[in-house]
């Protein structure tokens, strides 16, 4: 099995299994809308690639992160999100989004509002069930944009230290109604979006997770609870996860090297048999290489080198 192999997942077929991962590019308006540089940025790295997933898109106003995020908020936005789609399309590359709530990572100065988040933590305000009620609704009508827009598939962002994250760790999770406590009550918020987001997208367009799979602090969530994870969102629909940070970010600064998460990834595929993408400092063909064959992923993500680069697919891929 070699990167430029093509794959088929649940009827996606992928022309290789180099993936362009979300990364910001703060090149939306400030109301989240699609402009013609952002839709450039994509359509100029999809050529090639296995799969483009465009970068996370605010489900509602409390939870942006940054002041030019691409947003997925409001049905306002799809005309800007379907000439996206359509443009990376264009290419022969198929396009996912991501979709995301910030929490407790939002700031006031961004949304205008307090931030939010399982618990009083850091000078955030803890989410009532009916608030919770409330962004699961949000992500669902994300997803029904989403397949509105053209886009082939979503994916629901749970790592990184992001609100579903946040739920899913008992660092910042010290609820002690259902939606905290065991894992199964610290689960039920990410459980209950990819189900309410599996509806949307049953039959039309495909649903992937990324999943923050290690915390990395005392306390968090290891590598035995992302097991317990990935098969509860398998269980529950997921077709692919995709492998990360969780509470400790993407970069964390006690790890490196090439496929600085790829164990992580091998452990999520060897507990739950999904397929997985791994991630993390992967700047060549031969890097993609590496981890494909050491870690036994399914596909690789290329970030950075991607993001500096947009000629990369062309010269590494030909």
């Amino acid at each position: 099995m070699r990167v430029t192999d093509p794959v088929e997942l649940f009827g996606l077929r992928l022309k290789n299994r180099i993936v362009m991962p979300p990364m910001n590019t703060e090149l939306a308006t400030e109301d989240g809308a699609v402009t013609n540089d952002l839709i450039e940025h994509y359509k100029a790295r999809a050529p090639r690639l296995g799969l483009v997933i465009v970068e996370h898109s605010y489900v509602r106003k409390d939870g942006k992160l940054s002041p030019r995020q691409l947003g997925v908020y409001d049905d306002s936005l799809e005309e800007g999100l379907r000439r996206l789609s359509r443009a990376v399309k264009s290419t022969g590359t198929p396009v996912f989004i991501q979709i995301n709530h910030a929490g407790m990572r939002a700031e006031e100065s961004v949304t205008g509002t307090r931030p939010v988040g399982p618990s009083a933590l850091e000078g955030t305000r803890e989410l009532n069930v009916e608030e919770i009620r409330e962004i699961v609704e949000a992500f669902r009508q994300a997803a029904a944009r989403a397949v509105r827009s053209g886009f082939d598939g979503v994916e629901v962002h749970g790592a990184h230290g992001f609100l579903l994250n946040q739920f899913a760790s008992p660092i910042t999770n010290r609820r002690r109604d259902e939606y905290g406590g065991d894992l199964e009550g610290r689960m039920r918020l990410p459980l209950e979006v990819v189900e309410r987001v599996r509806r949307e997208t049953r039959g039309k367009i495909h649903l992937w997770y990324r999943l923050g799979a290690d915390d990395r602090q005392p306390g968090g969530n290891t590598l035995k609870e992302a097991g317990e994870m990935a098969r509860m969102l398998v269980d529950a629909g997921v077709e692919v996860i995709d492998v990360s940070g969780g509470l400790c970010g993407s970069r964390p600064e006690d790890v490196g090297g090439v496929g600085y998460f790829a164990y992580a990834a091998h452990a999520v595929k060897a507990a739950s048999g999904a397929p997985v993408v791994a991630v993390g400092g992967v700047r060549s063909r031969q890097d993609a290489e590496e981890v494909l064959s050491r870690w036994n992923v399914d596909l690789v993500a290329v970030g950075r080198a991607i993001l500096d680069d947009p000629s990369w697919p062309e010269r590494e891929l030909a």
